[in-house]
């Protein structure tokens, strides 16, 4: 259900979809729906008309990719979350849907060293398909693979095929080990692309490269994706997460990075017909200076806020739930017309 009709759904019926369960999870902890319903009630009459329409951005756990995540020692316990667990948010910050980025990626990422990782990117891509088909009226699915990887372009193949999958691909080119400088990796990454513009796949983007691995990162890497991999998928919106960066306090490579595309697209650049931005995480970065936020909101308006999609990515310990990211991405200096504007945008894939 898209556009307006998910509206009427979410506001005549009650959170989430309730009807399929008396009980709603949060955590391990178990509330009663009639509780949850009085707290969206509650939490409503604190949100803003202009709360964000659609989640761009977040992700859900399998209990198998959590156990990952919480490796090696002493690495933090990271909880498994359902989609049951995002919809709680969800409605307790007044957005009518999300859009769930699979993390199988990371089963595949190239410092873990994971026995039969293929299987488990697979494995992880069905239980976000199972998970999303839960509640089909407030969230879509995205497949994830590591576009490196030589089971990459079965897996995105395969992925078209599932009704819960087959909107789009979520690639993390930090976490998957990307190097822009290195040739090879840039024909890889353009399979892909070119896979998911034959398949009618939107594709969300992580184009930051690794921190942890310090690879090179900025414009001239920026200018590399707008050359060489943007034109691979041309029929297609290419959502660019976090504003080009990877959410990072004082992150001047991002900052170069999304200058390169901010330009661009107000240059009308024809590459760029179908580029869009997330805002997940922007808001949030520790430290961010009153001219870093000026520098934010004067890009976003270059781009244009039609553009603008809002996320707020995994609600695990450390990362705030919706309500609170948009809250803080509030604190940007636009005006309440821009702010209103983003709220509304819906990206082209869920119309």
């Amino acid at each position: 259900m898209a556009g307006r009709a998910a509206s009427s759904f979410v506001r005549r019926r009650a959170p989430g979809n309730l009807s399929r369960s008396p009980f709603v999870s949060r955590g391990m902890r178990y509330v009663p729906a009639v509780v949850t319903t009085l707290l969206f009630a509650a939490s409503a009459s604190v949100t803003t008309q202009e709360a964000p329409r659609i989640d761009h951005h977040q992700h859900l756990f399998s209990p198998a990719l959590a156990a990952v995540l919480s490796q090696p020692p002493p690495a933090a316990a990271t909880p498994s979350v359902t989609a049951r667990d995002l919809i709680m948010h969800l409605d307790a910050a007044g957005i009518e849907r999300a859009v769930v980025l699979s993390a199988a990626y990371i089963f595949q990422q190239p410092t873990r060293r994971i026995d039969d990782a293929a299987a488990k990117v697979r494995a992880e891509n069905d239980w976000v398909s199972q998970q999303v088909a839960q509640f089909p009226a407030r969230l879509v699915g995205f497949c994830a693979v590591n576009p490196l990887s030589e089971a990459a372009p079965d897996e995105v193949q395969r992925c078209a095929t599932d009704p819960n999958l087959r909107r789009g691909l979520k690639l993390h080119l930090g976490n998957s080990g990307f190097d822009y400088g290195d040739r090879e990796h840039i024909v890889r990454l353009r399979r892909v692309f070119q896979l998911a513009n034959e398949r009618r796949m939107a594709i969300a983007v992580h184009m930051r490269a690794s921190y942890n691995l310090k690879l090179p990162y900025g414009r001239n890497e920026a200018v590399t994706f707008l050359n060489e991999i943007v034109p691979a998928a041309p029929d297609v919106v290419i959502q660019v997460a976090h504003l080009a960066g990877g959410g990072g306090p004082n992150d001047q490579a991002s900052y170069d990075a999304f200058a390169v595309l901010a330009d661009a697209v107000a240059a009308a650049d024809p590459r760029t017909r179908l580029l869009y931005f997330d805002v997940t995480g922007i808001g949030l970065l520790p430290q961010l200076t009153a001219d870093e936020a000026a520098m934010f909101a004067r890009r976003i308006r270059q781009i244009r806020v039609e553009r603008i999609l809002f996320g707020s990515d995994a609600i695990l310990s450390g990362n705030p739930p919706p309500r609170e990211q948009w809250a803080a991405f509030r604190k940007l200096p636009l005006t309440e017309e821009e702010f209103r504007t983003i709220a509304s945008n819906v990206a082209p894939y869920l119309r």
